[in-house]
């Protein structure tokens, strides 16, 4: 299909790490410093996303919307501080859930995973 742009390709994964179509690009699977304390990995998520936007030509800023996943909902605040940090204000709608993450690094492993929506309608 035409105008639709996947950059950051993992085969292994079968997995892309933004998907650009129309005025909108998608991100999932934001994680860094797994098996860290949840404000690092909630760092490290951000890190990723942030590398991930560059490769079209965004920041964090473009972040319109995201789906926040904890291994335990009761770390929020944790998040809330981290945002208020990194997105100063221009804060994007969002949504907490818990879940029990398919991750091998089992309880001391992953904590937090953002799965993002960004506009990039005005890129060219």
């Amino acid at each position: 299909m035409s105008g639709i742009l996947r950059a950051d390709v993992n085969e292994a994964w079968a997995h892309s790490g933004i998907v650009r179509a129309g005025g909108f690009c998608f991100l999932s699977y934001c994680v860094g410093n797994v098996g860290g304390a949840v404000e690092e990995q909630v760092n490290g998520a951000f890190d990723e996303m942030a590398r991930r936007l560059a490769l079209v030509g965004l920041t964090l800023d473009s972040v319109v919307q995201i789906d926040c996943l904890f291994r335990d909902v009761w770390n929020i605040p944790v998040m809330e501080k981290v945002i208020r940090e990194r997105f100063q204000g221009r804060y994007p709608a969002r949504k907490s859930l818990q879940t029990d993450f398919a991750h091998v690094g089992g309880p001391e492993g992953l904590a937090f995973q953002a799965d993002a929506v960004a506009w990039c309608g005005d890129q060219r």
